[in-house]
């Protein structure tokens, strides 16, 4: 049960030679989510061997070019490899025209269907869910409507201890009790506590991607408790102001976001273009929460299964 993030892209807004703009894809349970698609993410994907094909979801935080100018391609090669199977891009209501620009002109002999499924969540609130795993959507603080995404597995159901079926005489009605989390409670009075008797599997992992935004106090309560968060770091403090004026943040407002929010590990991307050293970045970062990555392009990290 993999839970593996792909880093494509750690750029902003204007190109640089060694990081292309905003692209990652996460795998979960083996289905593959791409979120954000900044410019030449198919190759990419191709790059890192990231099977394009098996792609289930995308997610655009919002419509600048940075984040979106990838998509098209990758959406008229999926055509020309006989894609048949649907796919939903999960975007603000304002990449509708965008969308329908493209099939006007380029849609023809696409055999799969593209759905836009609009975002205008004004608070967290789940967009995708299967068995295993639940996607939510939540607004972020930026020029125009942007979101950000939370990706949670699941609690698992209780595993009752092998050990206890036979020492407490267990029958398949006692046994499906223990797994939903309840006591067994016999007709004699007799009670099997589920916390003595049961136990989940593995602790579920998560991760929150959160684009382009403003610091603002919500935003930590919203992704409280995560595994691993992206926040975006443009700038380094000294530029606080400009940050605030262009709608984007620091690296410091960034690590002050995991540490009130409790994250595990906080990854660093969509630097400026005009910061040719990104320690500084790190170096403030880590000084509210030590643990920072500062990101780049192809970086990998695999969420280990913890077991309870």
């Amino acid at each position: 049960m993999n839970f593996t993030l792909r880093v494509l892209g750690t750029a902003s807004a204007k190109p640089v030679p060694d990081r292309h703009q905003s692209a990652q894809v996460l795998s979960v349970h083996g289905r593959f989510f791409l979120i954000d698609c900044g410019e030449a993410v198919q190759r990419q994907l191709l790059r890192y061997r990231v099977p394009m094909m098996k792609i289930d979801s995308i997610f655009l935080s919002h419509v600048h070019g940075d984040h979106l100018f990838g998509l098209f391609p990758l959406l008229s090669t999926m055509g020309l490899q006989a894609r048949t199977a649907p796919l939903n891009i999960y975007a603000p209501a304002n990449f509708g025209p965008i969308l329908k620009f493209f099939l006007s002109y380029f849609g023809e002999g696409l055999a799969f269907e593209i759905r836009h499924v609009a975002l205008d969540m004004k608070a967290p609130e789940v967009v995708y869910k299967t068995k295993s795993v639940e996607i939510s959507a939540f607004p972020l603080d930026h020029k125009i409507d942007t979101f950000g995404f939370l990706f949670r597995e699941k609690e698992p159901p209780f595993n009752v201890r092998k050990e206890c079926i036979p020492e407490y005489g267990l029958t398949l009605t006692e046994i499906g009790t223990l797994k939903r989390g309840e006591d067994v409670v016999r007709e004699d009075g007799t009670v099997i506590p589920a916390a003595v008797a049961a136990y989940k599997p593995y602790v579920p992992r998560s991760y929150a991607y959160c684009s382009d935004t403003r610091s603002f106090p919500e935003l930590a309560e919203w992704v409280k408790g995560v595994t691993l968060l992206y926040h975006e770091a443009t700038y380094p403090e000294e530029f606080a102001d400009q940050a605030r004026q262009r709608h984007h943040s620091t690296a410091a407002q960034a690590a002050r976001c995991a540490l009130e929010a409790g994250a595990g590990k906080l990854l660093l991307g969509h630097f400026s273009s005009r910061l040719k050293d990104l320690s500084p970045l790190l170096t403030e970062a880590q000084a509210i929460f030590p643990d920072t990555v500062l990101l780049s392009d192809g970086d990998l990290f695999d969420l280990p299964l913890i077991k309870h």
